[in-house]
């Protein structure tokens, strides 16, 4: 069993900064794509970020230029930078991570439970 750990969330005033983590642990033999998803009350979860595993990245059009999304292969750890902040961008945080935990031929996608991100003055 493969599990997602995420951390860095809280309060932030609007055009602060915020670092997210998330350390995946257990039976894993490789980890693929790993992204950041965001859920507000009343909406549908929506991809904030990815990163494969060569480090190409992707970042929804309402958060690019603003935040960074990075890993450290080793440590199994990816990371969201969140700079200038808005209110809008408050929501709940998913991890999720793309895990080879049975057979290096196949990924089976992994999510966290979730941290709090909220932005206001």
């Amino acid at each position: 069993q493969v599990e997602l750990v995420e951390s860095g969330g809280g309060l932030v005033q609007p055009g602060g900064s915020l670092r997210l983590s998330c350390v995946a642990s257990g039976r894993i033999i490789s980890i693929g794509v790993m992204g950041w998803y965001r859920q507000a009350p009343g909406k549908q979860r929506e991809l904030v970020a990815s990163i494969t595993s060569r480090s190409s990245t992707n970042y929804a059009d309402s958060v690019r230029g603003r935040f960074t999304i990075s890993r450290d292969n080793a440590k199994n750890t990816v990371y969201l930078q969140m700079n200038s902040a808005r209110p809008e961008d408050t929501a709940v945080y998913y991890c999720n991570a793309e895990v080879s935990d049975r057979s290096p031929l196949y990924r089976s996608p992994y999510w966290g439970q979730g941290t709090q991100v909220t932005v206001s003055s």
